[in-house]
């Protein structure tokens, strides 16, 4: 059996095919835009997800298209928060606003000022990024089109809506609109209420595991896949990526995508909002996840190379020439806003330490070093949340640099694993969200930890060395802070 995992990024879509032996038959991501209308915003089309989806899929339908006709489920992640907003055909009335947009950081406030007991319920205070202040602000500043909302789904659920025709959400993703009760994993009443929404513009719930629909037989007609085939639930990019590396009940991970987080799977539901921490429904029904979350990951690097203009395995190798350790020129890479440890929308990025010597090389390096500084904070945040780690795998697109790893491993003081196919980890675990959902097989039988790819082990007299490096970064932040 075969199985379609698409995952619904801000900067590709990327989708696998893998067999029920776990082997990637075939792989592809298609490039997404993002606006930036102005200072702090962010938004996408919504359709033009569903444009890549079809460019993907067109192009193996020419290339392999016995591989098509033979996929017997789809499974669906995404990018966490966006807020599709839909009229009464179903159409978005406007381009999504991004889990990275902080226009809503007003409506947060009011909403973590007027209703502070919410937070235990629902995970985490309210950020300007979730869904649920948005849909204050839209009321607020675009009255027009809030009066003709009819419905409001998540990123991927919009995805799912073309491919099934059905609105329907699941825990993961759901987890962070600021509208769902996790312990309860239901929508709150309250949460709703309090932004303005009733239930019956919300999809249906079900579990990650579970089917949400089947693909519509026109779609499937005009794409070469079976018609009726099953649409798991899915769940949200960290979650799938979660499962994409077996991390359910336990395995901490970071992911470091165009955002990051630093990632640890529970039994239980243990909220701590005042650390800023992101307790959530997991994929899996009857577990949660702590979660550390950052607005710049990757992103950070890939906006660094553009600027000088080279590509960035080439700059990455001008950086390895360097020797090991801190360097002289710090960066805050806030360049969207923060969540943990700050919750500041308003927080930028800021280059010090420069001179006439600084070259191209240093410069990456802070990058590298600044993204790496953010993961620190999140690590002390778990800590003090009770979670203490000796090791964490690393997934996410920054993966694939060997040296971003042992730099990560070197700040954290910590042993970093990476497993083969850790890059793909949100489309592969949706596909073995797909796999369970059409099989029945338990998903713990699936989601198996991969093989080790490589270990990266910090090095003790750099980790010294880092910490004095990790209290300048916390200072500029400050600095930065104050100066605005």
């Amino acid at each position: 059996m075969l199985f379609l995992g698409l995952d619904i990024g801000t900067s590709a879509v990327k989708a696998v095919i893998v067999d029920d032996k776990e082997a990637v038959l075939a792989e592809s991501e298609q490039p997404l835009s993002l606006s930036r209308p102005g200072p702090g915003l962010s938004e996408q089309n919504a359709d033009d997800w569903i444009a890549a989806i079809e460019t993907i899929l067109t192009r193996w339908q020419a290339e392999q298209p016995a591989l098509l006709a033979a996929v017997e489920g789809i499974g669906l992640s995404g990018q966490m928060h966006g807020s599709v907003c839909l009229d009464a055909e179903d159409r978005p009335l406007a381009p999504v606003i991004l889990w990275n947009d902080g226009r809503a950081a007003a409506e947060a406030a009011e909403l973590n000022r007027d209703h502070p007991d919410l937070a235990w319920r629902l995970g985490v205070p309210a950020m300007p990024g979730f869904t649920a202040p948005k849909l204050l602000w839209l009321a607020r500043h675009r009255p027009e089109l809030r009066a003709r909302l009819r419905r409001v789904l998540l990123p991927k659920d919009y995805v799912r809506l073309w491919l099934t025709g059905e609105h329907v959400s699941e825990m993961s993703d759901a987890a962070g609109s600021w509208w769902l009760d996790q312990a309860e994993r239901d929508w709150s009443d309250a949460a709703l209420a309090a932004s303005g929404v009733e239930r019956s513009q919300m999809p249906r719930l079900i579990e990650g595991t579970e089917v949400s629909g089947g693909l519509r037989p026109a779609l499937a007609a005009r794409l070469g896949l079976k018609p009726g085939i099953p649409v798991a639930g899915g769940a949200g990019d960290a979650m799938a990526g979660a499962i994409g590396i077996g991390a359910i009940a336990d395995g901490a991970f970071l992911s470091l995508g165009t955002s990051g987080q630093f990632f640890v799977p529970s039994t239980e539901y243990r909220p701590l909002p005042d650390k800023f921490l992101h307790t959530f429904c997991h994929a899996v029904p009857g577990h949660w996840v702590q979660m550390a979350a950052l607005l710049n990951g990757a992103s950070c690097l890939a906006w660094a190379a553009g600027l000088v203009g080279e590509p960035i395995e080439k700059l990455l190798a001008e950086v390895a020439a360097l020797p090991p350790g801190p360097g002289r020129v710090l960066f805050l890479p806030y360049l969207a806003g923060e969540r943990t440890p700050h919750n500041d929308a308003e927080a930028t990025g800021l280059f010090a330490g420069m001179t006439g010597a600084t070259g191209k090389a240093e410069l990456i390096r802070a990058v590298l070093e600044g993204v790496a500084f953010s993961f620190a904070d999140a690590a002390t945040c778990l800590a003090e949340a009770g979670t203490e780690l000796s090791e964490a795998a690393v997934i996410g697109g920054g993966a694939r640099s060997p040296l971003w790893v042992q730099l990560l491993a070197d700040v954290l003081g910590l042993r970093l694993l990476r497993y083969r196919g850790g890059e793909k980890g949100p489309a592969f675990g949706a596909a073995r969200l797909a796999r369970s959902a059409t099989s029945g097989e338990p998903i713990g039988a699936i989601a198996t930890k991969p093989p080790i790819l490589d270990i990266a082990e910090p090095r003790p007299e750099l980790t010294a060395a880092y910490a004095d490096r990790i209290a300048a970064f916390r200072r500029l932040y400050q600095a930065e802070k104050a100066a605005r």
